[in-house]
Formats: structure tokens, sequence, C-alpha cells
């Protein structure tokens, strides 16, 4: 009878690239943060160009009175991408993050990962990417100041994205906890901006053409009231990011031009929860792909109303796909089953603790 073998070691297709924490952090270290970030937005921008040609539907949420956890999901011809995502306030208090994420990147055509990869650095670096390429289209032109509100993990990532695609020199930073604000400027303090703390939000948005608010905070708040508003401005609205969640008053968004990702998904979870479900709103993609004006005066208010979507997920999957072989940090991981027989999964079960004599008495 003939001996039945069992190869201890896979091939390759068994093995899936997967980024952990530690190799994203090398990859960012590699080439910087802000040309990651640069590298990201285009990305971003070249996907939400094409944005006919996705699959796209809201994210998947289960909502807690603790937090969100979120699937979010998109695909075109080539691959199927996800990021698992949270958003828990809280978890501050004890020592854990707001907000952590993985996300996988597959091909269309087998099904097969392509990419496994931390999510939690890369969300943060998605997310400044994505606020600052919409900037490039509704800022005022020469922005050099922009007021940030909130000064927790994101920031970080915002002051350096909107520094390195816009041109922002100088930051107004206020946050309730000063040692929110002290930290940010620790961390910016080699970066070329110059960081200035502000002791309410007032003293924060004076001379800012941009204001950026990124509270955590799981409830109706109103961190921006109307007076606090002038003309001309260009206001990336990151906080307000599930039902029940906001930061503007309801007259400012009266006053602005609003532009959000996916409008049914915004309505939902945006600064939008508060107008009525027809109130006008130019989705981004539109801009980008010259079917929309972005920013047309100069005392006109934009609004970019940010919840976070799929495909710029996804886009930043591709990023990082392509990435890969250039940077090589990464390491490949035995995810899939892979037996020798691919209709014969049981057997490659029964025989993987086997010796060669066992195997063969199992034949």
């Amino acid at each position: 009878m003939a001996e039945i073998r069992h190869n201890p070691n896979p091939s390759d297709l068994a093995f899936v690239p997967f980024v952990s924490v530690d190799h994203m952090m090398a990859n960012v270290r590699a080439i910087g943060p802000e040309t990651f970030m640069r590298g990201i937005a285009d990305y971003i921008e070249q996907d939400f160009r094409r944005w006919e040609s996705f699959d796209k539907k809201p994210r998947i949420p289960a909502h807690a009175p603790q937090g969100v956890i979120e699937l979010m999901p998109a695909s075109d011809d080539e691959y199927f991408g996800f990021k698992y995502v949270n958003g828990h306030p809280a978890n501050t208090r004890t020592g854990m993050q707001t907000v952590t994420g993985f996300g996988v990147l597959s091909e269309m055509s087998t099904g097969y990962p392509v990419l496994f990869t931390e999510m939690t650095i890369l969300t943060a670096l998605r997310t400044a990417a994505n606020s600052a390429l919409a900037a490039k289209y509704l800022a005022p032109k020469g922005s050099k100041t922009m007021a940030i509100i909130g000064n927790g993990a994101q920031s970080d990532f915002q002051c350096l994205a909107f520094k390195d695609m816009l041109g922002i020199t100088e930051i107004r930073a206020y946050d309730i906890e000063p040692a929110a604000s002290l930290r940010l400027a620790r961390n910016l303090a080699n970066s070329g901006l110059n960081v200035t703390i502000c002791k309410t939000p007032e003293d924060a948005i004076e001379g800012a053409e941009i204001i950026t608010t990124v509270t955590a905070d799981k409830r109706y708040a109103t961190i921006l009231t109307d007076n606090m508003v002038g003309a001309g401005v260009h206001i990336n609205a990151i906080g307000g990011d599930c039902p029940g969640k906001t930061e503007l008053h309801k007259d400012i968004l009266l006053r602005s031009d609003i532009f959000v990702e996916l409008t049914e998904q915004t309505r939902e979870e945006g600064e939008l929860q508060q107008l009525d479900p027809d109130h006008p709103v130019t989705e981004l993609w539109q801009v980008y792909a010259g079917k929309a004006e972005g920013r047309t005066s100069d005392n006109q208010i934009t609004l970019f109303d940010s919840v976070g979507f799929a495909i710029e997920d996804f886009a930043a999957l591709r990023y990082v796909h392509d990435l890969l072989p250039s940077m090589g940090h990464y390491e490949k991981l035995d995810l899939l089953a892979d037996p020798d027989d691919p209709r014969d999964l049981f057997g490659m079960v029964l025989r993987s603790g086997a010796t060669n004599g066992d195997q063969a008495a199992a034949g």
C-alpha cells in the first residue's frame, strides 16, 4: 500500500504577509510619517476618483453604552478589503486605546488574503491623510494656522499631515486636559511646527484659517458655537462619528457648505444628524473627480463632516500592500490551510501529528 505523505512545511499558498504593530512602526520610520500619510492620501484620491467602480455600503456597527465595534468593507473588481475597528472613549481611563483595529486585503479572483495588518496605527495615519486631502480642496489657499481642539491620540497625526500637505506652520492647541496639549507640544517639538497651547477653544481658533475638532466623548456636544466661527474658515470635524455623537452647533452647519464621504452614512453618524434628511451636501469623490466644486470664495465656510469610510481603509490597505516589497517589514503568517489534496481537508487534520509509520498504517 502506498505511503501517505504529509508535508510539515506548507507551500507558499498557506502564508499571508502579516504586518504587526512593530512592523508598521518600522515601515513608518523608514520613510517618515509625513511621506507615509502623503502616500495614503494619494491612494485615497485615486480610489475616490473611481468611486463608481466600488461596491459600497455603510459600515456594520454593534453599539454598546461604552462604545462601538464596527466592520468596514469595500471592494472593486480586483480586491476586497475590510477593517475591524472599535471606538471606546473611556478606555483611556484604564490605560487602553480609544481606537484599535486590524484589516485584511484579499484577491477577488481567488478569495485568498494577500495582506493581514494591524490598523490601530494605520487608521490614525489614514484619518489624518484623509483630512489633509479634503483640506487641499476646501481650505483657504495659503493657510498657515490650524486650531486643533481635542489633543488626544489623533491630534499629532493631523498636525503633521496638514504641515506636509498644506504648509501649515502654526498650531493652536486646546484640550480640556492640559496634559494632553503638553504631550502634543512635546511630540511636535522637532517637527518644524510652532505649537501654542491655548486656555480656551475661543483662544485656539483666533487667527486660524483651519479648525480641526477631534474630541472623543460619545455624546452630543457643542465644541464650537456659532459665534466662534467667522467667515472664510475651513472646519475639519472628525469627532462626530457615530449616532448620538456630535461636536458643532447646528447653526454652524446651516452657514456652511458641507462635504461628506458617503451621504447615507454621514447622515446617521456625523454632524448631519442635526439637520433635515434632505439638507444638501456634496460628496468628496465628486470634488476629486472634477464633477463638483470645493471652495469657491474667500468668505465661504467649508465643513468636512468626517466619519471615516471603508474606501479610505481599502486605499490604506492597498498602499501598505504595495509598499511591503520595498520596505520588507512584515512576516509570513501560516494562516491558510494548504492540504496536499484540496478536497481532503479532514485527512490533513488526521495526519497532522502522525509519524510516517502512522501515516502508512492509516493508509
